[in-house]
């Protein structure tokens, strides 16, 4: 599988139906079930021994299904190691089946002692393993299991949780009624995209992976539900200059907005376009501040539009236009809107001429929509908390109305790439929900587009360039970061 080597993860990332299938494929092309049991926890016992060398008194707590078989043949091999481990289950032994069950009774066989969950953990355990419940959870964690969770989550320990933590849902990432917090996960198979998605990435913590030594060809016939943007599709699509390049090469960016008052989106993404590379960058705002903007970046081509007609040159001139940062909802506004998204041009549209868009409901493909989910409830007639319980179907549904690429931001942005999985940003971090930083992304997406990029690679490289500048200028510390502090961090990012 490709490998990301920035975080060492694959690519692709399937829906719990599909690790199920590769899951099934690996048996039926002649690996036990049990085979795969048993790597698992090899692989997961690697791993905290990497990662917690001084553990030595381990509590593993089990349910009843495979992901407690996991757990069972880990306390085997554990003790092997010499590490004093206890199991709590939440279910008694004889009510195991399958592999898991094998597990059990391997695990009985070799001395080891199963105690039946009594509302208490080891206070002096310095390791949990949660082998509780599996990715497949449908329902809310409830009754003894809610108990056990709230435990391991007291506890002072760390916890490694087997494939995913207890509680968490594997195909949205929502929380099932309360979730283990998991210092480290050790997923198997394939990675879910509930480890990704949703409030997942905050009760991760360090996520491994683990292939289990699936052959390639059971992989073959199962396709990814999403795929991570990775390095190197950063560096193939920004390879180094040439030497005898010149901005003619690097595209003409129109950016349309900045209505009375506001001039402040328009101008920071009119930065973050330069800082990405494109060749040239207009800004068409309001004649009530285009002279003060020019002289704060000289570098900007500032033009005062007063009505529609004072477009037109800019229009044919350009190579991109991105229509939306602080751009109101005024008769000023919507007489730009409507003289641009009509005519034959490369669109990327934010913020207010997403909501403008709303109210027309035009499809077209040569543009791309980047809608937080406010702004995609508005898209969609739904509400927000809708369009988060689903973040995968609204995308979809965004794109199947509107047409063209869509970027859904949010915590793991997601994009559009047509009849292929969508793409996944895993970058970026809490700092960056401040205001002016979708301004910024607008600005980068036009400066890829411009660049000769795809459109799907320009809306899904711009996204992935924007996290990184976020994630770098948050090393400085998350909160108190502004949307400009990403524009000194681009000329690294898009230099990869």
């Amino acid at each position: 599988m490709r490998k990301d080597p920035v975080s060492d993860l694959p690519r692709e990332i399937y829906s719990v139906a599909s690790v199920r299938a590769l899951d099934r494929a690996a048996i039926d092309a002649g690996t036990s079930g049990y085979a795969l049991m048993t790597r698992a926890a090899h692989a997961a016992l690697t791993e905290i021994l990497a990662r917690f060398p001084a553990a030595r008194r381990w509590q593993i707590i089990c349910g009843g299904g495979n992901n407690a078989g996991d757990g069972y043949v880990l306390a085997r091999i554990a003790a092997d190691k010499g590490i004093a481990v206890s199991v709590l289950s939440l279910v008694a032994a004889d009510s195991l089946t399958g592999d898991a069950m094998t597990a059990y009774d391997d695990f009985f066989a070799s001395g080891g002692h199963l105690a039946l969950w009594q509302g208490e953990l080891d206070s002096e355990a310095d390791l949990l393993v949660d082998s509780l419940l599996g990715s497949g959870l449908m329902r809310a964690v409830e009754g003894d299991f809610a108990d056990a969770v709230r435990a391991i989550n007291e506890h002072a320990a760390p916890v490694c949780a087997l494939d995913i933590p207890t509680g968490i849902n594997g195909e949205s990432g929502a929380v099932m009624g309360v979730a283990v917090r998991a210092s480290l996960t050790v997923t198997f198979v394939g990675l879910k995209a509930g480890l990704f998605l949703g409030e997942g990435p905050h009760y991760v913590g360090d996520l491994c992976f683990a292939d289990l030594d699936i052959p390639a060809e059971c992989r073959a016939g199962i396709a990814a539900d999403l795929c991570r943007i990775n390095s190197t599709m950063l560096r193939h699509a920004l390879p180094r200059r040439a030497r005898e390049a010149h901005k003619g090469d690097f595209g003409h960016v129109v950016l349309i907005g900045g209505g009375p008052g506001m001039p402040g989106a328009v101008r920071l993404a009119g930065e973050a376009a330069l800082r990405a590379g494109a060749g040239c960058v207009s800004i068409a705002t309001h004649p009530s501040h285009a002279a003060s903007m020019a002289s704060g970046r000289p570098e900007l081509m500032c033009h005062a539009v007063e009505n529609a007609q004072d477009l037109d040159r800019l229009l044919t001139e350009t190579s991109i236009v991105a229509l939306g940062p602080g751009l109101g909802q005024s008769d000023w506004a919507i007489e730009l809107f409507e003289a641009v998204v009509d005519r034959p041009l490369s669109l990327v549209l934010d913020a207010d001429a997403l909501n403008l868009l709303a109210e027309r409901e035009q499809r077209r493909e040569d543009w791309i929509l980047t809608p937080h989910p406010g702004e995609a409830a508005r898209l969609l007639g739904e509400t927000s908390a809708a369009i988060q319980a689903d973040r995968r179907l609204a995308l979809k549904q965004l794109e199947a109305r509107y047409g063209g690429s869509v970027v859904l931001k949010g915590a793991g942005t997601l994009i559009s790439a047509g009849n292929d999985p969508a793409w996944l940003c895993t970058g970026g971090n809490p700092g960056m929900a401040a205001a002016g930083m979708g301004d910024v992304l607008t600005g980068i997406i036009a400066a890829m587009w411009a660049q000769g990029l795809t459109q799907v690679e320009a809306a899904a490289l711009g996204v992935e360039i924007h996290a990184r500048a976020g994630d770098a200028a948050a090393l400085a510390g998350e909160r108190g970061m502004l949307a400009s502090d990403l524009c000194e961090e681009l000329r690294t990012c898009v230099n990869p």
